[in-house]
């Protein structure tokens, strides 16, 4: 299979992630459950995990690193810890239903700051209008999982500090591929997968955690630590923490971030800009097919977007899965971008490609397209 779903989860993973959660189900036991062997391997590992992430991410204190189940899980901690029920929010015009299902449950007034895909200026306007006090939090996520598009999370970052408004960043497509510095951005949140960029299993996710933010625990319950009284502890990471770690996960993202902090982000963004290019201008050769995508790329990542003219992108994602390439068809769990960006009703294909893909098979790919619309 030629694999081009990395967005959704990037499926080939250095070797070394196996190797290391095979570890930790045959040595490691639970952190914080026992002063024995196993569980101090596993303490040992979880520590060096948030201390990795936090020198990735220029974050003072590991203990600020809180690991959960995916980004979902974490945006759903960073919203709720901010946004009272019937609150403010100011969100993108890109985001995922990971941020709106939640503020929708919440009943939150939410506003969006539309602008046209790929005008970061524009970005920055309509946040401008709509960043005023009394907003509970904004969210935006670094980089669109439709698009690809970078928006412009820098200036977005200095509009909330001047105006003492919270930021939630949403990092899903962007952790491990663009440089993300947490202190000098001073977001209060950072939410992020352990299984697409970082290139670690799929059930891992971390939340970064800003200095004297105040966080809501989703869940109570067994921290290993002031097992004696019956509220959450009121520091981290055991507050956000309860239950038992899911310590293979955890040992995997470990492997995974190394192996992206050994190869750098700035070549695996280099390799990912020049396959989506190549991409990109294999598909502009071919008739009736709208590609989404910027020229110079300085404004997307590896991820790029198809619609065919008068044809249902589920059409050509299931051709091109016959033919045992994986792309991704539909909404993508994010109508609001396909809202701002016109293609709601036919969704679009989705290409995203990782640091494992080649030339080899992006010229594959370009050629089957190529051929399903010709037979078509």
């Amino acid at each position: 299979m030629i694999y081009f779903d990395s967005a959704a989860t990037t499926f080939q993973k250095p070797a070394g992630v196996a190797a290391a959660m095979w570890d930790a189900l045959a040595m490691m036991s639970s952190p914080g459950r026992g002063g024995h062997p196993a569980a101090m391997r596993a303490a040992d590992i979880a520590f060096q995990c948030r201390s990795e992430l936090a020198e990735l991410f220029h974050l003072d204190n590991p203990e600020q690193v809180v690991f959960t189940m995916n980004a979902t899980h974490a945006l759903n901690i960073a919203i709720k810890s901010l946004v009272p029920p019937g609150g403010k929010a100011v969100i993108s015009g890109y985001e995922h239903n990971a941020v709106t299902r939640p503020l929708n449950a919440l009943g939150a007034n939410t506003s969006v700051a539309a602008s046209p895909l790929f005008h970061s200026e524009e970005a920055v306007r309509a946040f401008d209008n709509l960043i005023k006090p009394g907003i509970n939090a904004v969210v935006c996520n670094h980089v669109s999982n439709v698009f690809g598009f970078i928006q412009p999370i820098e200036k977005i970052a200095v509009l909330c500090r001047t105006r003492g408004v919270p930021l939630i960043i949403d990092a899903s497509q962007s952790a491990g591929v663009l440089p993300l510095n947490m202190k000098a951005l001073g977001a209060a949140f950072i939410a992020m997968p352990g299984h697409k960029g970082l290139y670690g299993p799929q059930g891992t996710g971390v939340l970064l955690c800003g200095d004297g933010v105040p966080t809501h625990p989703l869940l109570e319950g067994g921290t290993g630590s002031l097992s004696i009284q019956q509220q959450m502890p009121d520091f981290l990471p055991d507050r956000l923490e309860a239950g038992t770690h899911n310590m293979p996960g955890i040992a995997g993202l470990l492997a995974g971030v190394r192996y992206v902090r050994q190869r750098g982000m700035e070549k695996i963004l280099d390799r990912e800009r020049r396959l989506t290019r190549q991409a990109m201008e294999g598909f502009r050769q071919i008739p009736n097919l709208h590609v989404y995508a910027k020229p110079e790329m300085q404004s997307q990542t590896g991820v790029l977007s198809l619609t065919v003219e008068n044809q249902d992108s589920e059409e050509l994602g299931a051709a091109l899965a016959e033919r045992n390439i994986a792309v991704r068809a539909g909404l993508h769990c994010a109508p609001l971008a396909h809202k701002n960006a016109g293609t709601l009703e036919t969704g679009t294909v989705r290409i995203s490609v990782s640091d494992f893909n080649t030339p080899e098979e992006v010229a594959r790919l370009v050629s089957a397209v190529r051929q399903v619309l010709t037979r078509n």
